[in-house]
Order: structure tokens, then sequence, then C-alpha cells
């Protein structure tokens, strides 16, 4: 048995794992970094950054079709779907040497297998070339994340039943699919099948699509989908799932009305699960909430040198609050500077239209009895988004009527992922839609839709 001494031990190497792992190594702490898989974790390998090469493969597809419109006269554009796969799995190599090359430079020990914690300060190598080797340090932070919850009747077999993670490597598109789940990552996949031929279908229990995010966006997105040609059915369950011979089979119930569903795949987004199993010995009791690991304010657990980040301390399952955490863990923990609360953060999904969001809906905003005023501006009054043939979508903001203090921002349409920055930077530094509105935005731009539908709260938006 060996042991090696470390200022920090890091259990898995995803956005809050190897920023954590980095940040540590820039203090010039001596760091391990412990991952199953590649660097980066499944957001880079098996998630945010694969699925988004995707998209964007699938966004030029549609833009393809409407070549004429912007004066090009081509044949028929065919689909090398094998390639289309092969480049995303290429974008995610590229990344994770990137995440490699960093852990070099900030001299972390980047070790693959699976970590045990075995007792404060000390972790054991469960699997990989290290097998068996025991850890210690001053500190461990735990980030081994969530994976795709399945529903516990039903086995993923890549083919006929799929997580987010076998879709990504398909080299084949189902003629037909169910995505059981409209959230964020059940309406990305159903965006890119849908582009690229295959008929969908998105059911999801609430009585939205993208159930967190303002109800007038998820009603606007569900109508744009409907005409792209998904077929999308909310307040649906899904029953009586079975794997046939050809497919998949399920009822989908709404009310008192069964209809009976026949495809050949389905797609299972209803949330992530912690992964937890393996990570603690039975001498170590850390306090839990429904499965996700209790941290305080400083991400500490009730283990004293034991932390935790990212999103094995519950939701939002998002990759840039995960970083965020793991960044201000360390700090805290080797005292550079008190951890700062994370009080707003912004929600992105990436089908077309995009959506992004921070801060409250209008829902909320009424809920709390806030006195506010809505401003909103749509694409179709934007010179630049017209000339891109991308007006769908709208801008809105709510602002608090008693002093201009943005509460909520949502916007959908094209880029809104991009521009939901500017929201956030202005809600961070305390900004009012006055100074927004005064801010001179260029022209044309995308942009200038954010100071419109401020101007917009108090009747002075110019292009509407």
């Amino acid at each position: 048995m060996s042991a090696t001494n470390y200022d920090l031990i890091v259990i898995g190497g995803g956005p809050a794992g190897y920023a954590a792992a980095i940040r540590a190594g820039q203090l010039g702490k001596k760091v391990a970094c412990i991952e199953m898989e590649r660097a980066g974790g499944t957001c880079l390998n098996w998630g945010c950054i694969p699925s988004k090469a995707l998209l964007k493969s699938a966004e030029l597809y549609t833009k393809m079709q409407h070549a004429e419109d912007f004066g090009f006269k081509c044949d028929k554009i065919t689909v090398d779907f094998p390639k289309v796969v092969e480049r995303s799995r290429g974008v995610a190599d590229q990344m994770a040497k990137g995440i490699e090359f960093l852990f070099k430079k900030n001299k972390v020990e980047h070790i693959a297998g699976q970590g045990r914690v075995e007792a404060a300060g000390m972790v054991q190598i469960m699997s990989g070339k290290r097998e068996g080797e025991f850890l210690t340090g001053t500190n461990i932070l735990i980030a081994t994340g969530c994976r795709a919850r399945m529903l516990p009747d039903l086995k993923k077999d890549g083919k006929k039943i799929m997580t987010a993670r076998e879709i990504l490597d398909r080299r084949d598109l189902p003629k037909s699919c169910v995505v059981l789940g409209a959230g964020a990552i059940g309406m990305e996949f159903a965006y890119f099948m849908n582009a690229f031929g295959c008929e969908v279908t998105v059911l999801e229990m609430l009585d939205n699509v993208l159930p967190v995010e303002d109800e007038e966006v998820s009603k606007f997105v569900e109508r744009q989908f409907k005409k792209q040609g998904v077929s999308v059915m909310t307040g649906t369950k899904a029953e009586n799932i079975k794997t046939t011979r050809k497919g998949i089979s399920l009822e989908a119930v709404k009310g008192d009305k069964k209809q009976k569903i026949e495809a050949d795949s389905l797609l299972v987004a209803i949330g992530v699960t912690a992964n937890m199993e393996g990570l603690l010995s039975g001498k170590v009791k850390l306090d839990m909430d429904r499965n996700y690991i209790k941290v305080d304010d400083h991400y500490r657990t009730s283990v004293r040198g034991i932390y935790a980040a990212g999103d094995i301390i519950g939701p939002p399952w998002l990759a840039h609050v995960a970083t965020y955490e793991a960044v201000q863990a360390v700090n805290g923990m080797f005292g550079h500077g008190e951890p700062r609360p994370m009080l707003r953060f912004p929600g992105c999904t990436y089908c077309q239209p995009q959506v992004a969001s921070i801060g409250m809906t209008e829902k909320q905003v009424k809920e709390k009895g806030i006195a506010h005023k809505i401003g909103k501006f749509p694409f179709t009054a934007s010179g630049k988004a017209v000339a891109a043939l991308a007006s769908e979508g709208f801008v809105k903001l709510i602002t608090a009527e008693k002093d201009g203090e943005i509460l909520g921002a949502h916007i959908t349409g094209s880029e809104a992922t991009e521009l939901i920055a500017e929201y956030g930077l202005a809600m961070e530094l305390e900004a009012t839609w006055e100074e927004i509105h005064g801010t001179i935005h260029a022209h044309p731009t995308l942009s200038e839709a954010l100071m419109e539908a401020a101007a917009a709260t108090h009747g002075e938006a110019i292009h509407i």
C-alpha cells in the first residue's frame, strides 16, 4: 500500500472537478484529480459540448433549406449522418485535450479511475492502472456529478431505449422517436432529430415545454416546434412502455384519453440522478438531501475536510453553475477570499429557437406581489434578425416599478444564449432599465433588442 499526500484531492473531472483542480493549481497547491473517464467529465465528453456540435449541424442544415432566400441556387443537399456524429466526437476530443493541457500547465495530477472516500483526508483509487493506491490529502472535493435518470422498469440498449449519452454516439438516425421529457435536453434532441428527418413526438407531464422558463416563452417555443413538424403533447404521461420487435410502444395518457404511440426509439430525458455509487466507504457518513450531498455556504459537507460542488449537491444542474461553485469552494478552503453566494444564473436551451433566461419569471414576480413593468421587443422588428432570416422570437424584460431594477430577463430566438450575458452582467451590477436603454448599442445588431426591450418597459422603444 502506497500513499501520496496532497493539499486537495478532487473526485470527478467534469466542469466542477476540473475547474476546482485547475484553480487550486493556480494557487500553487498540490492537487490530484480523479476521473473515471476522460478529462472534462460527462459534460465535455457526453453532454454539453458534443450536443452543441450536433445542434450546430442541424441548424446549418435547416438554414441550407432556405438557400434560395439568400440568393443561392444549389443541388439538393444530402446528409452524411455518421460524419455529423464523427465531427461532434472530434470536437469533444479536442476540448478534452485542452483540459489535459491545462492540468499539466497547472501541475494537476490527473488520475484515470474511480475514487472512493475512505475517511476524511483519505481516498482510495478503485479502478484503473493505479487501482488499490491510497491518496491522503488535507482537503477532498467531491464533484462526481449526475447521470441521466431512467424509469425503473426500462433498460437502455442504445437503439430502442436511449438517454442523451447513447444518442450522442449513434451513427444512424431512427426514423421515428418519442422523446420523454420536454426540459432542455429533451427539446434540444427533439430539434436535432427532427431537423434531420426523424419523426419526433415529445411527451411532457407538465403543462408546458421547458417548464422552468417563463410561460410566454414556453408557449412560443411549443408553437415553433409544431411548425417545424414536431408533435408536442403536454400534460401527458407515458404508460405501458414496451419494447417491440420493431421498436417501442406506449400509451400517451392525458386526462381520460389514451393514445397508443409506436416508434423506432424512445429517448428518456426525465432528469438526472446523483452519481453516489461506490463513492463513500461505509465509514464515511455525509448528510444528504434526496440523495444529494448537503453543503454549507462554503461548500463544506458535514464531515470536516470534505467538500462538494456541482451537480452532486443538487439543482440547478448546469455546467456553468458547477464551475462557479467549485471555484468558490477552492477559494474558500485555501483562504483566498470568502465564497461569493450565487444569487442568480442564466438558464440556456440550444434548440432553435434558442431560449435563455435569468432571474424571475412573470409568474414568480406576480406571486411575490412585486409591482413591476414588462417590456417586450420582437425580433421581427430587428433589422439584423430579418437580414439573417432569424426573425422568430422576442426579448422580454421584467423590471421593478419602484426603482427600475431588473427582476428577470427572457429571450427566445437566434443567439439568445449569447445575448443573455448582457442582462446577467446588468443584474450583477444592479443596473436599471434606464441604464440599459441609455447604453448605445451598435446598429444593426441583435443586441439592440435588449436595449429596445428595456425602453419598452416605459413605452420608450423606438422600433415598435
